[in-house]
């Protein structure tokens, strides 16, 4: 249908995420509903497959270009250049932590292509605080502009840690001000208590990859916003993070370490959106693995564990999420007469459509089985060579296998709701032990690209206070109200912000009647 003839009131957003084997994209209107999705191969270069899957939404939906109010992108670029070591910047490290921290250096549990590529320059200058704020150490500003002169053309950004900044940060902000005078305006400064939350080595770490990531998300920021204005779009740019909400463009180019993992999270909203269901597991079957999350009040659970990215520990905010080796071009093994039947964990990924056997290929894949046993219908499919007793075998395997990982991920013995997500859900039947109904909403396989267009927006905040300076209700007020701002910061409207998550731990080892306070807040854009 010609746009003309549409109603040129409606304005629309377009949600697009980017897998490792297709690129999905999404168009919502202004009530949430999905109007058009589509699915193309992801490119070597990705922003190529980027590009495609909008031409061919709005080619394929008729819909105005001008109308469309804001775009989403949830992308693996920065966890690939991480896992790759590709494409990483330079960065030079002060650590406030002298001599309190010195027993362990900086960047120790990085291996040696790693360290390469940020560089060498990692300092650990005096200063930092106890747990309550108070000053342990002063500042040194004479030594601190000393190892600021020394990375002067040698790095592209700079982190900044401290001992318990996230109690106090005016230390890493005073360094923060140096670095600027020093190194120029225009020097990129990460600052550790803007992104990880107590603990120094884990919070280091993953400032100094947010400041290795800056160019890659530039990088990324500049292409997709490239390719909306190439369709005449004139959107809000936002970018997807991995606790399932949205910031905006000039907060990610700020914080691209944000969007580590924000695939699988994107597919538990948009199964919660498609489904209506606030509390389920997501069941989310690609082309190579199947990931499992826990939605719990329409948000995707938190991981209590450190995260490691490429092999790195990190402690920002990630999605419990558990992967297993099994999805539509898994690779099935069958031996001779009688033999052992095995499953993956290798994939013909992307090649699928080449390989498969009831393609006309010769690699036996999952997608072989769920066709031959009739649990999907495929037009052509060349059943006929397929040994039935081998895909019935390979049934059982997948099914015991995705069983057992849905046990793990359940916090209870009791049955639960299933979510299943996800082109490859085919190879799911519909009934499994443990699991109380399995629900396969419309669009199911397209639930990243809408989870990505849902978005909300979210700020959260992680810190200790002493109850013997504060009453409980004035701790719990001051870190909800924290929340709140960081949210209204990344693009939320400040009427719609609610407290989707709030707890606190007495923390008995410390003195001064200590709590930690975690408070996250989410609101509409």
């Amino acid at each position: 249908m010609p746009w003309t003839m549409m109603n040129n009131e409606e304005t629309y957003r377009i949600g697009i995420d980017v897998g490792g084997t297709n690129t999905d994209a999404a168009l919502l209107d202004s009530k949430l509903d999905t109007i058009h999705t589509v699915k193309v191969h992801t490119t070597r270069d990705v922003n190529e497959g980027i590009v495609e899957s909008i031409r061919r939404l709005l080619a394929e939906s008729g819909v105005n270009p001008a109308r469309v109010q804001y775009a989403m992108l949830g992308t693996t670029h920065c966890t690939n250049a991480i896992v790759e070591r590709k494409h990483l910047g330079k960065v030079g490290l002060i650590r406030i932590g002298a001599p309190a921290t010195t027993s362990v250096p900086p960047l120790a549990d990085w291996d040696d292509t790693l360290k390469a590529a940020v560089g060498p320059h990692a300092y650990v200058a005096r200063g930092g605080y106890e747990y309550d704020g108070r000053t342990i150490v002063e500042l040194d500003e004479a030594e601190i502009k000393d190892y600021l002169a020394r990375m002067k053309g040698e790095v592209e950004a700079v982190a900044v840690c401290g001992v318990f900044s996230p109690v106090n940060a005016s230390q890493e902000k005073r360094v923060a001000e140096l670095a600027k005078e020093i190194l120029g305006e225009g020097m990129p400064v990460t600052l550790s208590h803007e992104i990880g939350s107590i603990g120094i080595l884990e919070r280091e770490n993953a400032s100094l990859l947010n400041g290795a990531l800056l160019n890659v998300i530039a990088g990324v920021v500049r292409g997709f916003e490239q390719a909306l204005q190439s369709f005449g779009i004139d959107a809000g740019v936002y970018i997807c993070q991995n606790d399932g909400t949205l910031m905006r463009s000039e907060y990610a180019l700020r914080y691209p370490i944000l969007t580590i993992a924000c695939g699988p999270t994107n597919s538990i909203r948009g199964a919660a959106h498609l489904s209506g269901l606030n509390n389920a597991l997501v069941v989310d079957i690609g082309g190579t693995t199947t990931d499992i999350g826990v939605l719990a009040q329409g948000f995707p659970r938190q991981s209590s564990a450190a995260a490691e990215i490429g092999g790195v520990r990190t402690n920002f905010r990630m999605p419990d999420i558990l992967s297993i080796g099994i999805g539509g071009g898994t690779i099935v093994r069958a031996g001779g007469e009688g033999e052992t039947v095995t499953v993956g964990p290798d994939s013909v990924g992307y090649e699928l459509l080449k390989r498969g056997r009831i393609f006309g290929g010769d690699t036996l894949t999952a997608t072989d089985v769920a066709v031959k046993l009739g649990r999907y219908e495929w037009d052509g499919a060349r059943t006929e060579g397929l040994d039935a007793s081998v895909c019935r075998q390979a049934d059982e395997i997948i099914t015991r296998d995705i069983e057992d990982a849905i046990d793990r991920m359940k916090t209870s013995a009791e049955d639960v709701d299933v979510i299943l997500v996800g082109g490859g859900s085919i190879l799911v039947p519909d009934k499994l032990q443990g699991v109380a109904r399995i629900v396969r909403p419309d669009h199911y396989d397209a639930a990243n690209a809408i989870g990505a267009a849902l978005g909300e927006v979210s700020g959260e905040t992680e810190r200790i206070y002493s109850l013997d300076e504060m009453t409980y209700e004035e701790a719990m007020a001051d870190a909800k109200n924290h929340a709140v701002e960081q949210a209204v910061l990344a693009g939320a409207d400040r009427a719609t912000v609610q407290i989707v998550l709030s707890e606190d731990i007495p923390l008995a080892y410390m003195p001064g009647n200590a709590l930690l306070v975690k408070v996250k807040a989410a609101g509409r854009l």
